[in-house]
């Protein structure tokens, strides 16, 4: 890992974005925050549309990508950066739409040979240790063993190119999640309901990776 690790965050399920406005803005100002993923509810595709160009203002101000969860199709229209999706078949489905200008990312990846797959597609990044089952996020849902998530990290990051992000669970993640090789590291829905607040855990987070950089460069 040759830069800097960086934050990704997890929005919550949401359908309007005024919800969700004041404590993103707030999250992306208290650390070094790479990209969001917009999690919208619904299928309506005006909707959806207008709420990621309403948090693409908030999020790209902040030099951050907006990444779609899924509705690749809607990425260009919405204002998006890119899309994340789940598993090897969104992947090759939604690539072609989304390369050369804009983001695919993917997670879902249930085995070495799945991730090697997504590198072969041509994903942008590969996310490892979400709580993803059957495409979607779920409180509670499946989730490996933390030291396999660590492993995985560390095979990836000493193989491939591609960007790896590592989930945290919890804030106790963010720092072995770095040392084992994550290039980002996603915040999920959990921190929109932390009690000290999301700009709270995105601070601590941050200052995580501040001192796991800080003993790395002595």
């Amino acid at each position: 890992m040759s830069q800097r690790s960086r934050l990704y965050l997890v929005t919550p399920q949401i359908g309007d974005a005024a919800a969700l406005m004041r404590d993103l803005d707030a999250a992306l100002g208290a650390g070094d925050v790479a990209a969001v993923l917009l999690r919208t509810d619904g299928d309506d595709e005006r909707r959806l549309i207008n709420c990621a160009k309403a948090v693409a203002g908030i999020v790209q101000r902040r030099d951050c990508a907006l990444l779609l969860n899924g509705h690749h199709e809607i990425v260009a229209r919405a204002g998006a950066d890119g899309a994340h999706l789940t598993g090897i078949d969104a992947l090759t489905a939604a690539i072609g739409t989304l390369k050369p200008d804009r983001i695919a990312g993917v997670s879902g990846l249930y085995s070495r040979h799945d991730a090697m797959l997504a590198a072969e597609a041509g994903a942008d990044y590969v996310m490892f240790g979400d709580p993803l089952q059957a495409g979607e996020y779920r409180e509670g849902g499946f989730r490996p063993p933390f030291d396999a998530i660590l492993e995985r990290l560390t095979w990836w990051e000493e193989l491939f190119q591609p960007p790896c992000v590592g989930y945290a669970a919890n804030l106790d993640e963010v720092a072995p999640l770095v040392q084992a090789g994550a290039d980002f590291v996603a915040l999920g829905d959990w921190i929109w309901t932390h009690p000290q607040g999301p700009a709270a855990v995105v601070e601590m987070a941050a200052r995580s990776l501040l001192e796991f950089a800080a003993r790395k460069d002595r």
